[in-house]
């Protein structure tokens, strides 16, 4: 368990500071291009999210993100104690990584987010990210599981510019980011919503390919001991 937490929290800091520090660094490049400056935080996100799940994803699973902590945890994969301190692991060491962004482009290191969002279409662009991504990340490891950093990270890449919320897709990256008034951010105000929305997402993912691929998966473990 400690290694996996460890592992847990490198990826997080790593991830979430990929998230909030490409923000930083593509709204100052961008001169006032919206579209470019999330574009530029689109390739950063979808690049460091595949580093980290290849670098760590043997120790701990690769989560960094509540919602697939919460996939495992009803599928009975991981324990809801180990779960628990995934969680911690994971807001813990994403707020350290968004305070060392704050640090290295010289801002304040304590922060909110006064960026709002908020309302249907935001939430309805939660729930169809967090979807996606758990459905991807399910149907992929009882199928084809060496395929999952590539495909999660192209998920995230595409669903950054098919949902009206930019994918959030994560419950503990959304808290880090109401604590930095940035391009990435979000008014605190503004985050339960995401976050309810997020795990509805997860939860219908994991009811969903568990009716649909579990059968798959025991046909191949049966063809495979024949």
């Amino acid at each position: 368990m400690p290694k996996r937490l460890v592992a847990e929290a490198i990826g997080s800091f790593f991830l979430f500071a990929g998230v909030i520090g490409s923000g930083v660094m593509a709204e100052a490049l961008a001169g006032g291009n919206v579209a470019l400056a999330l574009l530029a935080n689109t390739i950063a996100t979808g690049a460091i999210l595949y580093v980290v799940i290849v670098m760590l994803g043997l120790v701990s699973g690769a989560h960094f993100n509540p919602a697939v902590t919460l996939a495992f945890a009803l599928r009975r994969e991981i324990g809801w104690c180990a779960g628990g301190a995934y969680v911690v692991t994971q807001i813990a060491a994403g707020a350290l990584g968004a305070w060392a962004v704050h640090v290295m482009f010289d801002l304040p290191i304590l922060q909110f987010s006064t960026k709002a969002r908020v309302g249907i279409g935001q939430w309805t662009g939660e729930f169809v990210a967090t979807f996606g991504l758990v459905f991807t990340i399910l149907a992929l490891v009882r199928l084809r599981e060496s395929a999952i950093p590539t495909a999660v990270a192209l998920y995230i890449t595409a669903a950054y510019w098919f949902t009206s919320s930019t994918s959030f897709a994560n419950p503990a990256i959304t808290l880090v980011r109401s604590l930095s008034d940035t391009f990435a951010g979000i008014a605190p105000a503004d985050v339960p919503g995401f976050i309810a929305a997020q795990l509805a997402g997860a939860v219908i993912a994991v009811a969903l390919a568990g009716w649909m691929f579990e059968s798959q998966a025991s046909a191949a473990r049966s063809k495979s001991t024949d």
